[in-house]
């Protein structure tokens, strides 16, 4: 992305052309580290002192805003973690520490992350007031037996009581559902996925489990404890995914997310199209353009190391300016996840080379990706599953 690119008008819809910038904010902790996560989520068991995390936000927010001033904020998500652990007066501090900062669009949209056990109406108002409009709740299966094996601390009756009251309270929201659980069947997900459409509005967020290096699940899937489906079963899962929620209106815009056309995620849009986003909190990553030089940020992980970063330096990250031909890898890697696919034109300004043609025209004949009338790049359903490879070849 070149420096010229200009930023969306306020009300503008998002394109690959423009510049939009998102801050991700992570809220770190959560009531229980549920067996197949890998995020960086840490239980307390002690009481979590908000008003400190809040001055280290807003300080760490300082500190960013210097780096990338004069932005204006299209998207705010709050990820963690379980965010709606939050009071909903931190969210507002957290709001208002950024527009203290920086321009906030006014339609921006700023997602909260919820869990069902963490959801009642009461709450979610004092979010929707604090200025949230959307919320992604955690559900992650719509049967008790699925939510055990996962380690998930609510019902599907608690899960679809949560959504009940996102409903009410938020013009948008969306749920997470995994599948290929140990033992499920085609069949099974198929029902369990018609009855999550029937109560998603416009978006959902559907991932197929995979067993994280350094989880519970690893070390039973290697014990031979934790069996998953073969790789034609989590096949047929994903086809079936794809083809219930096509059927319904919700086409896949994203490897993992379906969405209505309009309803998709405008956060997770900014990583997939290779904005520029900030990363708020401990463990947050960022994309920042800075003295026309791209910059990957991390912060520190551990939720206490961060706060005496912040405390004692004012901020709490790590940062390293990226090669071209990095650019050009996060670019595939992270545009061809879309549907829409990229725009070849973009990954040469980027990286400083061309894709190369030949092998372009090897992956098309095969039948895993295609060139659309509009010049762009995209995979194919028939390549999708195979997308880690596809880039692999691309980035070569």
């Amino acid at each position: 992305m070149s420096a010229s690119e200009p930023f969306p008008a306020p009300g503008a819809a998002f394109n690959d052309n423009q510049r939009a910038f998102g801050l991700y904010v992570h809220w770190p902790f959560c009531l229980a580290k549920c067996p197949y996560c890998d995020f960086n989520s840490h239980v307390r068991h002690a009481a979590i002192d908000e008003a400190r995390f809040i001055r280290a936000f807003a300080t760490e927010i300082a500190a960013t805003a210097e780096r990338v001033p004069g932005r204006t904020v299209s998207t705010i998500f709050f990820g963690g973690g379980t965010p709606s652990l939050m009071a909903p007066t931190t969210v507002g501090a957290i709001l208002a520490a950024i527009a203290k900062h920086w321009t906030i669009a006014p339609d921006a949209e700023i997602t909260l992350e919820a869990n069902p056990t963490s959801v009642e109406a009461t709450r979610f108002r004092g979010y929707r007031a604090a200025g949230v409009n959307r919320v992604s709740l955690g559900v992650q299966a719509l049967d008790d037996g699925g939510l055990a094996t996962l380690g998930r601390l609510h019902t599907a009756e608690e899960a679809l009581a949560a959504v009940a009251i996102a409903r009410t309270s938020f013009e948008r929201y969306s749920f997470d559902l995994i599948y290929a659980r140990p033992g499920q069947t085609a069949a099974a997900w198929r029902q369990e996925l018609r009855r999550a459409i029937a109560e998603a509005a416009e978006h959902l967020s559907l991932y197929q489990l995979t067993i994280e290096a350094d989880t519970p699940f690893a070390g039973l899937h290697a014990a031979g404890k934790l069996l998953v489906p073969n790789a034609d079963d989590a096949r047929d899962l994903y086809d079936v995914t794809r083809d219930v929620c096509a059927a319904a209106g919700l086409p896949a815009y994203e490897i993992s997310n379906h969405a209505r056309p309009g309803a998709e995620c405008r956060h997770n849009l900014v990583y997939w199209r290779y904005h520029e986003y900030a990363g708020i909190g401990p463990g947050a990553h960022g994309r920042l353009l800075i003295d026309n030089r791209r910059r990957a940020t991390a912060t520190e992980r551990q939720p206490e190391r961060w706060l005496a970063r912040v405390e004692a330096g004012g901020h709490g990250w790590l940062e390293e300016e990226l090669t071209r031909e990095q650019q050009g890898d996060e670019f595939l890697l992270m545009g061809l996840r879309l549907a829409e696919g990229i725009d070849p034109a973009r990954y040469e300004r980027l990286s400083g080379r061309a894709l190369d043609m030949t092998r372009i025209a090897d992956l098309a004949g095969h039948g895993l990706i295609e060139t659309g009338a509009d010049g762009r790049l995209r995979v194919t359903a028939a390549g999708f599953p195979l997308l880690d490879a596809v880039v692999a070849d691309l980035a070569a």
